[in-house]
């Protein structure tokens, strides 16, 4: 199908804002299909540091196949096929899978954040993708055949689309449906990593502790490293002088939460020295409108959910690929977004539904009668959970296939 070149260039162009999961995926799929892509990230580079880390679910990973990157990923990754739920009290309540009932090569797996991104990284600029760091956008427009960002520094870029792949504070959600408001989940996340002595590697496994007081999850890799996260509740988002607590009262804090909890959750947090920082968990339930004009939003900036489904990098993967596809498909970019939007909208609002679901069940209750209820009740919910199918739909997702090959 021959594309119309809006701006009079050889390929057409598109500007991608964000550097993060959808940004980087989208734009390498772009180029396989003739367009020129910029991805502009407002982070000054990736440390193999910088962040905690995420589940990634086979739907997800079936994009990096297609990118020939899940390889390259699986390289550093903490295969968790399994979910094994306890009580406050160390009884253990049930095991769920975390992908298709019954298909334990197909269920998640936990990496960094900061290595997902050094791999869509390396695959968009090995792919002729152009990735340019410390590039703050400050808006977004689009008028009659092109869209357009300016940067912090007054400066300005131009091309046929903007995609906003900017996260749950989005610019380009600004423009596009200035409306939408994130909404405050009521958990605050935060997590980290240690070493315990004596604590050995959970291979196929990641264990969540519903604690008396607070969330608590963990994995423990073959070189004895374990990657720990807290969920813990709050009446409203933390205000700028709250979010400068220091990371010594933050961990101060989840001991004494967690100081009745089950080994070897207390022993976790007693070896854990690095800094940590809490960070409020927001959804975006729905957005009138994902495009307005040449700009078009992808992502968190569309549809955050919390994390409690597993499923936001997933669900950002997939949206690049739709994204892709629609704009190798369709003649008008307008007519792309629509496709794009018509195909993904029902099953992103299910799957933020479904993890705010998850959320309530987090809240912790307010006695400990409460808590031995919960533990009571949850194995039975459980029981079946390894074989219940029911589930299937979060991860059965494969991505649109056309006449034309990536």
């Amino acid at each position: 199908m021959k594309r119309a070149l809006i701006l009079g260039e050889d390929m057409p162009r598109a500007l991608v804002v964000g550097g993060g999961i959808a940004g980087p995926a989208v734009a390498q799929l772009l180029t396989a299909t003739g367009w020129e892509a910029l991805v502009l990230d407002d982070r000054p580079g990736t440390e193999d540091e910088e962040g905690l880390f995420l589940s990634l679910a086979v739907n997800g990973r079936r994009i990096l196949r297609m990118l020939c990157l899940e390889d390259r990923l699986l390289e550093d990754a903490h295969p968790a096929p399994s979910l094994v739920m306890w009580g406050s009290g160390g009884k253990q309540l049930g095991v769920v899978p975390t992908g298709p009932a019954g298909r334990p090569a197909d269920g998640g797996v936990v990496v960094r954040r900061s290595w997902l991104q050094r791999v869509l990284h390396e695959g968009a600029e090995r792919s002729g993708v152009e990735l340019r760091r410390g590039q703050r956008v400050a808006s977004v427009t689009a008028g009659e055949g092109v869209a357009a960002v300016t940067l912090a520094d007054g400066s300005t870029e131009e091309a046929d689309v903007v995609i906003g792949a900017d996260g749950v504070g989005s610019v380009a959600r600004r423009y596009v449906a200035p409306e939408a408001r994130p909404a405050f989940t009521g958990l605050l996340g935060t997590g980290g990593f240690s070493v315990v002595p004596g604590l050995g590697p959970t291979p196929g496994r990641q264990h969540v502790v519903f604690g008396r007081r607070a969330f608590f999850g963990y994995l423990v890799r073959d070189d004895a490293t374990c990657y720990w996260f807290a969920n813990l509740s709050a009446a409203a988002p933390p205000s700028p002088d709250e979010s400068a607590i220091g990371s010594a009262a933050l961990l101060s804090r989840l001991r004494d939460l967690h100081a009745d909890d089950p080994c070897p959750v207390p022993q976790i947090l007693a070896h854990t020295r690095a800094e940590l920082r809490a960070y409020p968990i927001f959804r975006l339930d729905t957005v009138s409108r994902w495009s307005r004009g040449r700009v078009v939003l992808a992502g968190d900036a569309v549809h955050a959910t919390s994390p409690s489904a597993g499923q936001g990098a997933s669900l950002a993967l997939e949206d690049a690929g739709e994204l892709a596809a629609a704009l190798r498909d369709w003649t008008c970019p307008l007519d792309a977004f629509t496709a794009y939007e018509r195909g993904r909208r029902e099953r992103v609002e299910a799957i933020v539904a479904h993890a705010a679901a998850i959320d309530r069940r987090k809240r912790v209750p307010t006695s400990r009668i409460g808590a031995a209820l919960r533990d009571a009740l949850l194995p039975t919910l459980l029981r079946r959970a390894a074989g219940d199918t029911r589930q299937d739909w979060l991860y059965d997702h494969e991505p649109r296939r056309s006449e034309q090959a990536w």
